[in-house]
């Protein structure tokens, strides 16, 4: 008698794979549904995809003449890979022609001059790739966005994109992972996320999930999925799901993005800006100030107390390492000491030098530079270890940083005067040539109105005042927005020339300018990065030996950078070159001019407060420690809290997860055999016989791929797992032959209505929902009770039913790795075999 198998169930399958149909793999279905269309159709959808996400990249990189390299070697990998593919070519040998064709795009459009035949890399491209890489670098780490679309940045976005376009093809063709493809155009958005104030944007996130439902509905064309009933993506129950589906995650997606931490507030996906660092509260040197001043919320908040006659500048890092293309700072590793219980400022003690007493209470700002009033002799109370530069006295932690720091800088100030000033003569020696340099590309527009401005300056101290009265001047205008609409949001020497043009721009491009003029006249210059004198907070602290101190504060919208020039015998002196912010020394007051008109809204809180109340006088004091009444740093916000037990929630529910999927499977199964479903009558034995199968998997008895149902239930109930065999049959062993019988009769049986009186008996006699679903009870009892105590926790919660499903469901790298070596090991195989036989040939010819 031939037994002829009905139709399965997709119901039916488990985790394992038991009973589930089969899938049709990229190969059968290209074959049968338009081999040729294929490639072309999946590569123009994974060039989409990347491509649109690309978008993204508009404003991060100014304007748009980047997006033509950058759609160009898109389009170029990705045909590149569809051609060979429809060539019939192996998986390696696709994904390396996708590497060739990066490398020649990348030759051709940006080092044609320096290659062979225009398109092949040399020796000198290698250099010249070199130079690119060390500008993609600088750019990264001193610019602000947008930044200028230099060589090097650009061609370092085309060969990521590049590669990306590699993996997303990887994923969605022969990996068959069209959904896992996502990961790779998500890493795309990442970036302009994190880095751009308004985040991705609509076009970049338009372009990226137009690309992506591309990729996923071509998968679905070409490869259906029986298990979800349906052909092709035409049926109208697949849109319909589609649907439902992607509303819900656009829904969450809006519901949860205020609440989740990393996100700033704003509406997806225009002003949700990811940031998973957590708040900005610290102040990098150069790169982020823009976007420091532009916080509405005022992050990183400072407090300090001091007895200066003035409210001092509070100093965090010196940059003073300028190659022409951005400013930098030189932390100097190998001349750093230890200690900051004493520092030598470098200043000859004169009856004119003010000693100050500040006591800084950090909060929450966090960076690895200590802020402290200029120049500092001794820091105490400090928490960690730290060390200080003797060149430009920043310190810096060793292992620690500045968050929740309680210190007191004792700081010596000259009083300089405009007399004393100009008696200085030109720098003749003893400063490093590392504040005298200039850089070869300067802007003739920077060095001609360095020229124009000092005209007839005969002194240092009279060509820095004319410059800085020049900044000052209303020719200029102090604002945050017109560098970012304007693209010169930076401080290399392109964007200080736009400054110059456009003669607006915030405290960067003013400090900016006037160093490198005053380098250009001969005067030594650098930048101080720090925080501009801040608020009265109307408390004051007590400080040991002091007594009660007035209290300021500062946060991210007071950050700030001056100029520091050198002069001959007296040692670095800061200028004020901003207009509206800051305040000017009384020593560079007396040929200032009044300061031009301002764009910031904030003028009135960014300059001191009324000075109207007398400080207490400076005295020469020790250094004291912070009173035990000093304010304490703000509690930690409770949303810290509620996210470290949603992190430990999410750790616990991955944990937990491999058993609950395990206990929503056999839920299903008992209740499909108990109601029916999908067309199943009730009582079907098919779940059951599944439940079976995939327990006896978690407790070690896993079922052959080629043994039948008989045979695995007879070795089952031989073994131990259900009782010692050879005696008498245990009611485990009994439950597991009355459900093989049940799916043998009901699988291999005759057609329902042909069945005889004997059938109709037996199955009514054996099968039904109490009898289905106690039987997988007694079963799992026996395989408990004769289990030891790691297979019982394997079982319960790392099931190998489950596991093993996860595994072919997304491929182990080990798996794909092994696949990708023998395909390569075949190819080089079968390409030696072919050059053999042409040798044989020959010969024999």
């Amino acid at each position: 008698m031939t037994l002829t198998p009905q139709r399965r169930s997709g119901s039916d399958a488990g985790p394992s794979g038991t009973e589930e149909p089969t899938v049709l793999s990229p190969g059968s279905a290209s074959r049968r549904a338009g081999p040729g269309a294929q490639p072309w159709v999946m590569g123009t959808a994974v060039a989409v995809a990347v491509a649109g996400a690309a978008l993204g990249f508009n404003g991060v990189l100014r304007g748009w003449a980047w997006y033509s390299p950058v759609f160009t070697t898109v389009l170029a990998v990705a045909f590149s890979m569809a051609t060979l593919r429809s060539l019939r070519a192996r998986t390696w040998f696709v994904a390396a022609g996708g590497l060739a064709a990066l490398i020649l795009v990348l030759t051709f459009t940006f080092f044609r001059q320096h290659s062979i035949a225009g398109f092949i890399p040399s020796a000198q491209t290698m250099d010249y790739l070199g130079r690119f890489l060390r500008r993609a670098g600088e750019t990264v780490l001193a610019e602000s966005t947008p930044v200028a679309p230099n060589a090097g940045i650009v061609m370092l976005i085309c060969a990521v994109l590049g590669l990306l376009v590699i993996l997303v093809d990887a994923l969605a063709f022969p990996l068959a992972l069209p959904a896992t493809s996502g990961l790779g155009i998500l890493a795309i958005l990442v970036v302009p996320a994190m880095v751009k104030p308004q985040s991705v944007g609509v076009l970049g996130f338009l372009g990226a999930a137009v690309g992506y439902l591309l990729i996923l509905g071509c998968s679905h064309w070409f490869t259906p999925d029986a298990r979800t009933g349906a052909d092709t993506a035409r049926d109208p129950g697949q849109i319909r799901r589609g649907a439902v589906t992607a509303g819900m995650a656009l829904t969450l997606t809006l519901l949860l993005q205020p609440v989740i931490p990393g996100f700033d507030q704003g509406t997806f996906p225009q002003g949700s800006r990811l940031n998973p660092f957590g708040s900005a509260t610290g102040l990098n040197p150069m790169i982020s100030l823009g976007s420091s001043l532009r916080s509405p919320s005022g992050e990183g908040r400072i407090t300090f107390a001091t007895n200066a006659p003035t409210t001092p500048y509070l100093r965090s890092v010196t940059v003073d390492n300028f190659d022409g293309d951005t400013w930098a700072p030189d932390d100097r590793e190998s001349t750093r000491q230890l200690g900051t219980g004493r520092l030598d400022s470098g200043l000859e003690s004169a009856a004119t030098e003010l000693r100050v007493v500040t006591a800084v209470n950090t909060g929450q700002f966090t960076s690895p530079y200590l802020p402290a009033p200029y120049a500092p002799e001794s820091v105490s109370g400090l928490t960690g270890r730290w060390s200080w530069d003797p060149a430009t006295l920043s310190i810096k932690g060793v292992d620690t940083n500045s968050r929740d720091q309680q210190y007191v800088v004792t700081s010596v100030s000259p009083q300089l005067t405009a007399g004393v000033l100009a008696e200085a003569s030109q720098p003749a020696g003893g400063i490093p040539e590392l504040f005298l340099r200039q850089p070869s590309n300067v802007p003739e527009i920077v060095r001609t109105t360095a020229d124009t401005v000092t005209a007839g300056a005969a002194t240092p101290y009279a060509r820095a005042m004319a410059i800085q009265t020049y900044l000052r001047s209303l020719q200029f205008t102090y604002s945050l927005q017109s560098p970012v609409q304007g693209g010169y949001d930076g401080n290399g020497l392109s964007v200080l020339a736009d400054f110059l043009t456009q003669k607006s721009g915030y405290c960067i491009h003013f400090a900016s300018a006037m160093a490198v003029m005053a380098r250009l006249e001969g005067i030594p210059s650098r930048i101080a990065v720090g925080y501009a004198p801040g608020r009265s907070t109307g408390a004051s602290v007590s400080v040991a030996g002091q007594g009660p101190l007035p209290e300021y504060e500062v946060d991210s919208r007071d950050a700030h950078a001056w100029p520091e020039l050198f002069f001959q015998g007296i040692g670095w002196v800061p200028f004020e070159p901003t207009p509206s912010r800051g305040v000017v020394p009384a020593y560079a007051t007396a040929a200032a001019t009044p300061s031009g008109a301002s764009t910031n809204e904030r003028n009135d809180a960014l300059t001191p407060g009324d000075r109207s109340t007398p400080a207490p006088l400076p005295t020469l004091a020790p250094v004291p420690l912070p009173a035990a009444g000093a304010r304490t740093p703000a509690d930690a916000h409770p949303a810290q809290a509620l996210y470290g037990l949603g992190a430990l929630l999410l750790l616990a529910l991955l944990a937990a997860s491999p058993r609950l999927v395990r206990s929503g499977v056999r839920r299903r199964r008992l209740t499909t055999a108990a109601r029916g479903r999908g067309g199943a009558p009730a009582g079907t034995a098919v779940p059951a016989w599944a439940e079976l199968r995939d327990l006896a998997t978690d407790y070690g008895v896993a079922p052959g791929a080629s043994e039948t149902p008989r045979h695995f239930s007879e070795r089952l109930r031989a073994s131990a797992a259900l009782g010692q065999p050879g005696g008498a049959e245990t009611p485990g062993q009994r439950a597991a032959a009355a459900l093989t019988e049940d799916f043998e009769r009901e699988r291999y049986g005759r057609p329902a209505g042909a069945a005889g009186p004997a059938d109709a008996a037996a199955s009514a006699g054996n099968a039904g929902p109490a009898g289905a679903a106690a039987r997988i009870a007694l079963v799992q009892a026996a395989l408990r009770a004769n289990a030891k105590l790691l297979v019982r926790l394997r079982a319960d919660w790392l099931p190998p039913s489950v596991l093993s499903g996860w595994r072919r469901a997304l491929p182990l790298p080990r798996r794909v790795l092994s696949r990708t070596a023998e395909s390569t090991r075949r190819g080089i195989a079968g390409s030696w075999g072919r050059i053999r036989n042409t040798v044989r040939r020959v010969r024999r010819g």
